[in-house]
């Protein structure tokens, strides 16, 4: 019988048991709902063109018989008739897999600071816009360790926009498609001056926050300002098994950031570490300058505090960092719902200007899984 070894159903489920002994237990609303059929489907797309409330409450398993690769399923009352791929159910069966999340920690690789022992992941900037295969490779070390580095980018201002284009499009903040990294007077940002700043993730007041972030260099020619990367999911995993306390407080209470100047005031609520109903990270969210009055009841803030301290303490420990120069023509694409980014600071002398950035992970995401069709 193929990929499976019998079938029995009632009016209300249907039971396979595969060949290799793992079973399915399909309920009759969830076929009928999930039928692939033109009358229930748009061919072209793959949309449902039926709503759940089209489909009778009193939905059952008339008849099931097996052809060829494909189980035909007929229902009552309606005498709908579909027709299931036994691949596709296998593939799709709610009992043997779970839904799809390709932005938690489950599907990463987290790493530290010795983790790179061959080099950081790096793909040459002609190589990436002329390469599908090229392109690829860096796409996915950002879905996998949360960046990449691209090298002989033009030094060109604006040239930052060309790089964006190539997988998605640009998400444009209150500063513009893009802004300019350099000290300035009066700055509206300490990043515009020449301080070191810590491990940090950008725009955690806006929601959602921008996905990707980059920096691409142009001068660079002071003493100082190294860039540092941080994996905010592997800090996370090391706060939850050096205390599950400190982790489940972080994730449960929301608190709220905020930014404000002249042109903006931006204010978000939300948890310093996001998980998804499995319990898994799907985001991380850290920037000490922009953490608003912290305002939760007195009894949680007591506790609040030592886990805040805690994970901020990772956030410093040095062998969980890689830290690098950031050269003219290099330029740095990461996730910035994971990868914390920190730089020392440099000297008033010299010039050292940076453009970034802002994308979304879903264009990159997307890009990504046609790349892998194609491929």
């Amino acid at each position: 019988m193929g990929p499976i070894q019998s079938f029995t159903f009632d009016p209300e489920q249907l039971r396979i048991e595969w060949s290799d002994g793992r079973v399915s237990e399909l309920i009759a609303l969830w076929l009928r709902d999930h039928c692939q059929m033109p009358a229930s489907r748009n061919p072209a797309n793959g949309q449902r063109l039926l709503n759940i409330t089209d489909i009778a409450e009193d939905i059952a398993i008339a008849e099931v018989t097996l052809q060829d690769d494909r189980l035909l399923v007929e229902f009552s009352p309606d005498g709908h008739r579909s027709e299931f791929d036994l691949d596709w159910l296998r593939d799709n069966c709610y009992c043997l897999n779970q839904q799809a999340d390709d932005r938690s920690e489950a599907g990463k690789i987290l790493w530290q600071g010795q983790s790179f022992p061959q080099g950081l992941p790096r793909c040459r900037y002609d190589d990436f816009r002329e390469n599908a295969n090229a392109r690829r490779d860096a796409l996915r070390a950002v879905r996998d360790y949360g960046f990449v580095l691209l090298d002989e980018v033009d030094c060109q201002p604006g040239e930052i926009l060309n790089v964006i284009a190539q997988f998605g499009y640009v998400r444009e903040t209150n500063y513009g498609p893009l802004f300019d990294v350099r000290t300035s007077v009066d700055p509206s940002n300490l990043a515009f001056t020449n301080l070191g700043l810590g491990c940090h993730l950008d725009n955690p007041y806006r929601d959602p926050v921008p996905g990707l972030q980059l920096l691409h260099c142009l001068e660079s020619s002071t003493s100082g300002g190294e860039s540092i990367l941080q994996d905010g999911f592997m800090a996370a995993d090391l706060l939850r098994r050096e205390n599950s306390q400190h982790f489940r407080l972080l994730c449960q209470n929301w608190i709220n950031f905020r930014f404000r100047d002249a042109r903006a005031d931006l204010r978000s609520r939300v948890p310093f570490i996001e998980v998804n109903d499995l319990g898994e990270v799907v985001k991380v969210r850290f920037n000490n300058r922009s953490i608003d009055t912290l305002k939760l009841p007195p009894a949680t803030l007591r506790e609040f505090y030592p886990a805040y301290r805690h994970y901020a303490g990772i956030l410093e420990r040095e062998e969980l960092q890689i830290v690098f120069k950031l050269r003219p023509g290099e330029l740095m694409l990461f996730d910035n719902t994971r990868v914390l980014h920190a730089r020392k600071a440099y000297s008033a002398s010299g010039s050292r200007h940076l453009q970034g950035a802002y994308s979304d992970l879903d264009g990159l995401y997307s890009s990504l899984r046609l790349l892998e069709a194609a491929s």
